[in-house]
């Protein structure tokens, strides 16, 4: 045998080694993303509250829509990152993303009546359950229903549940399947937008966890 050539058997146990490790790192991905997807139904809400996400605002508001429908409650309340969208030729200007939700959920069948919008711009998810906790000490709620993506779900949760914390209020989460604009747990990574949910939203949690 030259002393060049491989032997065959070290060969495939390299290869036995290189699949195995693909397996493991898949398994953990996959398993890192799933964690962080997390529901707390509610039979019942006062309301119903999409959280802004500009690059996912369709599939929360297709799943507000959805709750609405299922009559799990009868008011909906969007948020307002104060973020605008792309160039729209019909309105001849640059929509909110709060106007394009607003208008996925009407599309979606819920009626304008049905549908506020909390205006006092937010910057975090802090920010919005801090806006939720004054509305609903002021307009009396007893149980608000959180739609998020989800892979904010439990972050948006342990958030909720910590700043209205005192008030009485019950807090419950919900969130689309993974598919749409959140790409699924199994190949998250394989879309650049994962890689913006996934580990992102472990320093997120890290931070938040420290800070809130």
């Amino acid at each position: 045998m030259s002393e060049g050539r491989i032997n065959p058997k070290k060969k495939w146990r390299r290869v036995a080694v290189a699949i195995l490790f693909i397996v493991v790192a898949w398994l953990v991905s996959w398993c890192a993303a799933r964690w962080l997807i997390v529901e707390a139904p509610l039979e019942r809400a006062d309301a119903i509250v999409v959280l802004s996400g500009s690059s996912t605002y369709a599939e929360r508001a297709q799943m507000a829509a959805t709750l609405f429908r299922a009559g799990k409650a009868n008011h909906i309340i969007l948020t307002n990152d104060n973020r605008q969208g792309g160039w729209s030729s019909a309105e001849q200007r640059n929509p909110f993303f709060y106007e394009r939700a607003k208008r996925e959920l009407q599309r979606q069948g819920v009626p304008e009546a049905d549908i506020e919008v909390i205006m006092q711009p937010v910057s975090s998810t802090r920010d919005e359950a801090e806006r939720m906790r004054q509305y609903a000490a002021t307009h009396q709620l007893s149980a608000l229903l959180i739609v998020t993506s989800p892979y904010h779900s439990r972050r948006a949760l342990r958030t909720f549940q910590r700043t209205l914390l005192g008030l009485n209020i019950q807090v419950g989460i919900a969130h689309p399947e993974p598919g749409f604009q959140s790409p699924p747990p199994s190949r998250w990574w394989l879309r650049p937008r994962g890689w913006q949910m996934v580990p992102y939203e472990y320093l997120k949690l890290a931070y938040y966890w420290l800070m809130v």
